[in-house]
C-alpha cells in the first residue's frame, strides 16, 4: 500500500510540475490528510508511515527542480506550516516556536521536519502552487489569485486530491491587454 500511495503522491506533483509553470526557487504548500488517505475521517486515524511516503515522493519531485515545499500542519497547530529555514528567510516569513508531532502538527509536518536539513515553523505564507490531499483547506496558503489545475490523479489513497496554481491579478477593465506568459 506504501508504493502506491508513494507513486500516486509523486505522480501529482509531477502532474502539478507540468500544468503550474513553475520556477526555481517558487513555494508550493501541501496540506494532506494520512487518516482521509487510509479511508478514515480526517484527522482520527493518523499514520507516521503514510506521512513519510506521501511527503517523501513529493518532496523529491519537487526538490529535484529547486522549488521550495511548505508542508501544512493540522488545525491544531492552526494550520501553521513546515518549511526549510532558507525559504522562509528568502520569502520574509517569521519563525514561530511549534514542533508538529502526529496528533498536533498531522504526519506531513512531521514527516517534513524530520525531513528537511533546517526546518522551521511558520504561520502563513503565500506558495505560487499547491496539493491538498484529503480536502485539508490550503487555500489560505496560496497567492490571492489561485486557479484550479486539474490533474489525472484525483486520489491519493481514498483521500479526493485537489491542485491549484496562481497567477497575477488581472487589473484595468475591459480596454487592458494581459501578458499571458505570467499566468
Amino acid at each position: 500500500m506504501l508504493d502506491e500511495i508513494r507513486t500516486q503522491a509523486a505522480t501529482a506533483a509531477k502532474e502539478l510540475l507540468e500544468a503550474a509553470h513553475l520556477n526555481e526557487k517558487d513555494l508550493v504548500v501541501i496540506g494532506c490528510s494520512s487518516s482521509e488517505i487510509s479511508d478514515h475521517r480526517i484527522g482520527s486515524h493518523s499514520s507516521a508511515e503514510i506521512g513519510q511516503a506521501v511527503f517523501s515522493a513529493i518532496y523529491e519531485v519537487f526538490q529535484a527542480q529547486g522549488i521550495y515545499v511548505a508542508a501544512q500542519c493540522c488545525e491544531h497547530l492552526n494550520r501553521a506550516l513546515i518549511m526549510e529555514k532558507e525559504a522562509a528567510r528568502l520569502y520574509g516569513y517569521e519563525p514561530v516556536n511549534v514542533v508538529p508531532q502526529l496528533k498536533a502538527g498531522g504526519s506531513l509536518a512531521t514527516a517534513a521536519c524530520q525531513t528537511f536539513q533546517c526546518p522551521v515553523a511558520v504561520e502563513s505564507i503565500k506558495a505560487h502552487a499547491g496539493i491538498d490531499i484529503g480536502d485539508t483547506l490550503i487555500g489560505m496558503h496560496l497567492k490571492t489569485v489561485a486557479v484550479p489545475v486539474r490533474i489525472k490523479t484525483r486520489y491519493i489513497g481514498s483521500a479526493h486530491v485537489v491542485t491549484a496554481r496562481t497567477r497575477p491579478k488581472f487589473i484595468g477593465g475591459a480596454r487592458a491587454c494581459y501578458d499571458d506568459t505570467l499566468g
